[in-house]
């Protein structure tokens, strides 16, 4: 995917598709391409007072900055009919497609708070913080790693989601990478899709009060490695084993599990993931900075985190 089409996506952060990250490894080198691929800048295209380029830059930086292979430029800010909005037009080029310019365009509100492709997402130099802090604050699932919050990582999952069972051992590589993370579990249960995803949760949630955060990793992981029996026969015993392999009770955690205390719980966690923009399991969100975390190449996707946590640093 290019970065027009990904940005038009408003994942903000993904490199071409997977493929072609793959194929840039093995294929050619590419021909040699000139040092600046895009056309001068026109000042004609810039009657809109606000965002400024500068403005601009900081996003794309914050959003793109990580990756080397990217280039970019502002090519036009520009009124529209509609009262302070403004459109921005962006020309972006990946060293890994030759360097084909691709035209990126989106639409900033007045306020300069946000902008508008085929969604709405923070703008600015600092597009996360408010996220960040939100999550910092009320997301208090199940942690580990680090003490300190200055690398927060927070993953909204699904217990009877198979991509979120395939994403624990990216979960894994990342807690070893970054020793330094906060790592924490929020419960996300799409229970459109998955019937038996919200019992899941709160057994898990359950067996966190009872044993611990490291004894729900326990849960956790015995849930994924028996997903295919969550069904109607098989799963209240799947349940109760991997409340067994935690160290817990079935027969208490099944009894806090059912509770209204329980279930408002998980409703209060659901409702923190809407208020984010979480749409899909699993996600990640790196110090506010949110994004799928399936289909991304690993190497990738330490990068992204690498680079949201120096531009976090305090």
């Amino acid at each position: 995917m290019r970065p027009a089409l990904v940005f038009a996506a408003a994942l903000l952060l993904l490199p071409p598709s997977q493929a072609t990250a793959q194929q840039a490894t093995t294929a050619a080198a590419p021909q040699a391409v000139p040092v600046d691929p895009f056309p001068p800048a026109n000042l004609k295209f810039f009657d809109a007072a606000s965002p400024s380029t500068a403005d601009v830059n900081a996003f794309l930086n914050v959003i793109w900055g990580w990756d080397a292979n990217r280039s970019w430029r502002v090519e036009a800010i520009q009124k529209t009919q509609a009262p302070g909005v403004s459109k921005v037009t962006v020309f972006v080029a990946d060293k890994r497609e030759g360097n084909k310019v691709d035209p990126v365009r989106f639409f900033v509100t007045p306020d300069g708070k946000f902008a508008i492709a085929d969604t709405v997402f923070a703008f600015g130099p600092h597009p996360f913080d408010a996220t960040a802090k939100l999550l910092a604050e009320q997301a208090k699932g199940p942690a580990e790693g680090s003490a300190s919050k200055q690398l927060l990582l927070v993953e909204f999952s699904d217990l009877q989601c198979p991509h979120c069972k395939e994403a624990a051992p990216v979960m894994e590589d990342l807690k070893r990478d970054f020793p330094d993370a906060h790592i924490v579990y929020q419960n996300f249960p799409l229970t459109e899709i998955h019937p038996f995803a919200f019992k899941a949760a709160a057994y898990g949630d359950c067996v966190a009060a009872a044993k611990g955060d490291a004894d729900f990793l326990t849960y956790m992981h015995d849930v994924f490695d028996h997903q295919e029996s969550l069904t109607q026969e098989l799963v209240q015993q799947t349940l109760d084993n991997a409340a067994s392999k935690a160290g817990a009770s079935p027969a208490s955690v099944a009894t806090c599990a059912s509770s209204p205390a329980t279930k408002a719980k998980i409703d209060t966690e659901l409702k923190l993931g809407e208020q984010v923009g979480v749409d899909q399991t699993p996600m990640l969100a790196v110090n506010g900075h949110l994004m799928p975390l399936g289909g991304v190449p690993y190497e990738t996707l330490k990068q992204i985190v690498a680079w949201d946590a120096k531009g976090t640093a305090k």
